[in-house]
């Protein structure tokens, strides 16, 4: 019963992919134990959710507004939880998530273990450590904002109107020997812009699929399984790909739009060059992108070097 399986761990996630990425771990961390896990997140039926939060867990992974609508149909009781993290603590800050996580904190115990994790460190990184943290203590483990050194970083600059075509060379000239690209993570700054892309280089003959916030969890979770196997050469993927997700040996990411924000920079490079393992990352960068690309260069405290392709 759940009286007898509270929640006593809690942890919030931005995403529904990294939500359940979370609780993938968890339960694999916490099978050889009597601890109970569940995860909640929108876009699916609630009703395996609520069943699951009923029977009892000690852990719950979930979205803000999910576990909202769960708290407000009285499937799960926060009243004993010991250790709540918040996890990419500023991607929640992006997305508006700060009324609903200002809820749920309150709805906790005052005594409590509460954590924040974040691979960027902003100034409203700071405020927001300082409203919900008593006396926080800060732990890095690497330099601040910094990216892997085990990443080859690379900026080409060129026309607009050229990016596709010289994201198609680079597919297929890139990979081992000068042949194609297997496995590569493409970011954009638009849902609209992903379809487009992935669509075009269908075209071209290359096996991609998209993944943007206007597809159903299902769709979703379909291509990042599809990729992570193979399936699938290319994904196309917007910001929502970003933040924590892990891809066992991604040897590429492309950024063929520069990220409006800085600290989406560092994210996205991020997915490759995991666990000491080495990768590339390519940008192309327009004329217009100068701007963005020096906030990248200060921010990271390096200075690229930029190529022509």
């Amino acid at each position: 019963s759940p009286a007898r399986h509270p929640v006593r761990g809690l942890i919030l996630e931005p995403t529904r992919e990294l939500a359940d990425q979370t609780a993938e771990n968890m339960k694999k961390y916490a099978s050889k134990s009597p601890l109970r896990v569940a995860v909640v997140y929108g876009g699916v039926d609630m009703k395996p959710q609520t069943e699951a939060l009923r029977r009892g867990c000690e852990v719950v992974i979930a979205t803000p507004g999910r576990l909202l609508d769960h708290i407000e149909q009285k499937n799960t009781n926060l009243s004993q939880v010991q250790i709540v993290v918040l996890d990419e603590a500023d991607r929640m800050l992006d997305m508006g998530f700060l009324p609903d996580i200002s809820r749920i904190l309150n709805l906790l115990p005052k005594e409590r273990q509460s954590l924040m994790f974040s691979a960027t460190f902003s100034e409203e990184i700071k405020k927001l450590a300082a409203n919900f943290l008593r006396d926080p203590q800060l732990i890095e483990t690497a330099r601040r904002n910094a990216t892997a050194e085990n990443v080859k970083q690379e900026v080409y600059k060129l026309h607009e109107s050229e990016k596709t075509d010289a994201l198609l060379e680079i597919l297929r000239t890139r990979g081992p020997e000068g042949g194609r690209l297997t496995q590569v993570l493409v970011f954009v700054n638009a849902k609209i812009e992903c379809r487009r892309l992935a669509r075009q280089l269908q075209k071209a003959g290359v096996n991609a699929d998209a993944i943007h916030g206007d597809k159903t969890q299902d769709e979703r979770m379909k291509a990042l399984e599809g990729f992570k196997n193979g399936t699938i050469e290319v994904l196309v993927a917007t910001d929502v790909a970003a933040r924590g997700l892990d891809i066992v040996e991604l040897p590429v990411v492309i950024n063929y739009d520069v990220p409006f924000q800085s600290e989406d920079y560092v994210h996205r490079i991020g997915r490759t060059g995991r666990a000491g393992a080495s990768g590339l990352t390519i940008m192309l960068m327009t004329g217009s992108d100068e701007r963005a690309v020096a906030g990248i260069e200060r921010l990271t405290k390096q200075q690229f070097e930029v190529r022509t392709l």
